[in-house]
């Protein structure tokens, strides 16, 4: 198995002419053939590092499907919570004193963006990370009605709460699988963006401002792969084996409109290409990364890149490039 010459050329014309540091492919067929592809560098500024094959890359929200929706879903299958269960049966301190209906969204409407939370504060100005840890359970959100789609951090964040309290132990004590961790080694790690809050190029610490505020390590992101790491989870995504056969059912079947409960369902723009089956699946992250399957075509692939360094201002057009590979390794 060989990565497409049009796909690598997409890749290399991205680096050379379009501002594109550094990018990692890995595609994976349903036989376990792989093949893998490495461009460009692991960090521009303030010094030039080469890139390697076994550097580390920040998933940024890849961490919601690979690590909080499977983690959710695997005590499910093992009987410790059901997804329809009120947020605050296993948050008791959640809004206290308060009468918030955040109480009563479901676990289920907190996987599929479904709860009517904001999408985005900045938790990183609040203070210290026990104050932003506490002041999550106590902020009084501002709440949609539930039903419609609207993209959460902040429900994945408490998704993350809702692991530790079920499991008794911090999220970063939870495994996802080989070639993935909360803490790489920053010697082994893909540069992100010159932050202007922490003032240096990130290395090896998560680019996410909210997740860098909880210590590094969240439910909506904060966690590290390998390109064998990310890709390992593609094909146990794409075979079987992800999670028991009937909990990866359920996360890779519709849920709501446009999304299965841990991701995003091809459709019309979809960032895994126009020639998709309507089966295929894939999430994305801000970083620059994202991962792919098609059932239909037999096929998965992750793309990592680091695409905000040195800044998320500028760069290349990620969507279109992504769209772009995944189109030509469906038609190769």
């Amino acid at each position: 198995m060989n990565i497409p010459p049009t796909t690598e050329s997409l890749l290399r014309r991205a680096h050379q002419h379009h501002g594109l540091s550094g990018a990692a492919l890995g595609v994976v067929n349903r036989n376990g053939e792989r093949a893998t592809l490495f461009v460009g560098e692991a960090q521009r500024e303030p010094e030039h590092i080469a890139l390697r094959p076994d550097f580390w890359w920040d998933l940024a929200s890849l961490t919601k499907p690979l690590l909080t929706a499977r983690f959710i879903l695997r005590a499910a299958e093992q009987g410790q919570l059901d997804l329809d269960d009120p947020l605050a049966r296993y948050l008791p301190e959640l809004g206290w004193m308060q009468d918030t209906p955040l109480k009563t969204r479901t676990l289920r409407q907190l996987l599929t963006h479904t709860a009517g939370l904001p999408g985005w504060l900045p938790l990183y100005t609040w203070g210290e990370r026990d104050t932003v840890r506490a002041r999550l359970m106590q902020e009084a959100f501002e709440l949609q009605p539930p039903g419609e789609v609207l993209y959460s951090d902040l429900g994945y964040m408490l998704l993350g709460r809702v692991l530790e309290k079920v499991y008794g132990q911090p999220l970063d004590a939870f495994v996802p699988g080989p070639g993935l961790t909360f803490r790489p080694e920053p010697e082994r790690s893909v540069a992100t963006e010159h932050c202007s809050w922490r003032g240096r190029v990130l290395r090896g610490e998560t680019h996410d401002e909210n997740a860098a505020a909880l210590g590094g390590v969240a439910g909506h992101a904060g966690l590290f792969g390998t390109l064998e790491g990310v890709l390992d989870q593609v094909q146990l995504l794409l075979s079987g084996g992800w999670l028991s056969p009937a909990a990866q059912a359920a996360a890779l079947r519709p849920a709501v409109n446009g999304r299965t409960l841990a991701f995003v369902l091809s459709q019309p723009g979809f960032s895994g290409g126009s020639l998709c089956s309507p089966q295929a699946f894939g999430h994305t992250g801000f970083t620059g990364t994202g991962l792919w399957v098609d059932p239909v075509g037999g096929l998965g692939w992750t793309l990592l890149t680091n695409r905000v360094h040195p800044s998320r201002h500028g760069g290349p057009d990620l969507q279109e490039l992504r769209r772009a590979v995944g189109n030509t390794l469906l038609a190769s």
